[in-house]
């Protein structure tokens, strides 16, 4: 029983590292295994770090812009809402 809070005590703040960090758009492995090596720092690096999940959704609107724009004439609202889905 101790060797098992043992085990889920040295994994917990991994795995937390690991889902913030794919919350952040990264990658969840890269950052879980950093946490082995500097666990504390780890989590405080990520806090700092950009999010990059507002630059993809940023992205894809300015896809979905231009893509609009590229058609030559207006369609109507609903046409572009079935596209974006």
């Amino acid at each position: 029983m101790v060797e098992l809070l043992l085990l889920l005590g040295l994994i917990l703040p991994q795995t937390i590292a690991g889902i913030f960090a794919k919350s952040l758009g990264r990658s969840f492995w890269f950052w879980f295994f950093i946490s082995f090596l500097i666990p504390i720092i780890s989590l405080i690096i990520l806090v700092f770090l950009d999010d990059k999940n507002e630059e993809n959704v940023e992205s894809v609107e300015n896809d979905v812009n231009i893509k609009r724009a590229n058609t030559g004439y207006k369609l109507a609202d609903h046409v572009y809402q079935k596209e974006d889905q």
